[in-house]
């Protein structure tokens, strides 16, 4: 390995840290991950000769620009994506349209309000992304449960039942979204294979986490209180066409995928013009005067609203990783990790999943796809048990520490979950969940069917 080689690993390593010690540092990490971009790919340029062998002079400069727009345009479906599901997303909730999950979960036993929760929010994650399921589900339980306590095991619950609904769909989470992207597996795929697994690593943790609640709900349910909507310019008519045709239209990518065989970004971009044409008529119906507080829900209000640190993130980190790949990197650590574990992907996997709760998932998973090469047959083929299991991994492996997905970083902000607290007394429930999620696919695999459905 040669000393640039060693001087591009330094420098993603310590972007990394920086990343990871954002809570301490308090410098934002898209910021990191643009300055960890950049400094790998100004390295790679100071002898691209090293890795691009036969060209030289403005031949090779090209050549590596050519290579940097391959991984930009490949990274870019990902956050094109990204950028519409948050949009749509964004448009539902700022209409109401999550307001009737409060009135489902109606309920006096604590118990019965716990499994409401788990399988509310596995299948919400599925659709939304867990970040957003989360949010949701966090505004709900403020209004139904007012101990703090009992709140923050209902909320323990939210973040793992997030990460694993988000485990099984294409469109649940970034890293299977990234998965999907790269057509290392598929919509059906993933669905049909990692339903059974996710629900495992969600219901066994569900059941542990139960015997922590006894009795009923100290204080009335406020399911039934007015909207908090109300002041939006939109009837409840309307709210429902714009919720219909905003998670309807996220569930309908696959098909549109399978329909058309266009990249997954393009079916999300025709949802979001379609809900955007759709609240535009509704607005030009409206026949009143003066400005509203209602029509600060317009999307072109609401896309000022989108996250975009996290888009840029996405960008350093992907494009960072890209720079590893370039450089061959990840293609050793890949062989060194096969043998270590002796081909074994049960293994391989499950240590990155471990991994994802200490570091971020998004630059793991980006890393595998670099690592191991697509397959015409056997674990590494489309839908293959690698592939599955590292979605399955990725997604699920980050709910055993608090900090090991977006989900658990949101709800530890919003309730004020310590680090030592979810530790003791979540963590090793997680990890409980997370290991018979991957014994129930060793059995589907080996003793139900050998081969991709």
């Amino acid at each position: 390995m040669s000393s640039l080689t060693i001087a591009i690993i330094v420098a993603f390593c310590v972007g990394y840290l920086f990343i990871a010690l954002e809570s301490v540092t308090k410098v934002n990490k898209a910021a990191v991950a643009l300055l960890m971009f950049v400094c790998c790919w100004t390295l790679f340029m100071l002898s691209p000769g090293s890795y691009i062998a036969g060209l030289s002079g403005q031949e090779l400069i090209n050549e590596v620009g050519r290579h940097i727009e391959e991984h930009l345009g490949s990274t870019s479906t990902t956050l094109f994506f990204l950028m519409g599901a948050m949009t749509i997303v964004e448009i539902v909730d700022q209409n109401g349209g999550f307001n009737w999950v409060r009135g489902v979960m109606q309920t006096r036993s604590k118990r019965a309000l716990l499994w409401r929760i788990a399988f509310i929010t596995f299948f919400l994650s599925a659709i939304l992304d867990n970040l957003t399921t989360s949010i949701v589900m966090i505004m709900i339980l403020r209004k139904l449960v007012s101990d703090h306590h009992d709140r923050i095991i209902y909320a323990s619950l939210v973040i793992i039942a997030a990460n694993s609904g988000g485990a099984f769909s294409p469109i649940g989470d970034v890293t299977t979204i990234m998965l999907w992207n790269k057509g290392v597996i598929t919509a059906l795929g993933v669905i049909s294979e990692m339903l059974v697994p996710s629900v495992v690593s969600m219901v066994i943790p569900a059941f542990i986490l139960q015997y922590g609640l006894k009795g009923k709900l100290e204080t009335e349910n406020e399911v039934g209180m007015k909207s908090d909507y109300e002041v939006l310019d939109f009837s409840s008519r309307q709210r429902k066409v714009i919720f219909v045709l905003g998670v309807g239209g996220l569930m309908f990518v696959p098909v549109f995928k399978a329909l058309t065989n266009l990249p997954p970004f393009v079916g999300i971009l025709f949802v979001l013009g379609m809900l955007w044409t759709v609240t535009e008529i509704f607005y030009r119906r409206l026949h009143r005067t003066g400005d509203h507080e209602g029509t600060q829900k317009r999307v072109t209000s609401l896309l000022s609203r989108i996250d975009m640190s996290t888009i840029l993130f996405f960008l350093g980190i992907l494009m960072a990783v890209a720079c590893l790949e370039e450089v061959g990197v990840l293609t050793m650590l890949g062989q060194g990790l096969n043998t270590a574990f002796n081909g074994n992907h049960y293994a391989v996997t499950g240590i990155i999943g471990v991994l994802s709760s200490i570091v971020d998932n998004v630059p793991l998973v980006a890393g595998c796809m670099g690592m191991y090469p697509l397959a015409a047959t056997g674990d590494m083929a489309v839908d293959g048990i690698f592939w599955q299991l590292l979605a399955y991994c990725a997604g699920v492996g980050g709910s055993m520490l608090i900090i090991g997905s977006a989900a658990g970083v949101v709800v530890m902000g919003l309730e004020k979950i310590t680090f030592g607290w979810y530790m003791k007394h979540v963590s090793w429930i997680a990890f409980v969940g997370y290991v018979a999620g991957i014994l129930c696919y060793w059995v589907m695999r080996t003793f139900i069917f050998a081969t991709p459905l």
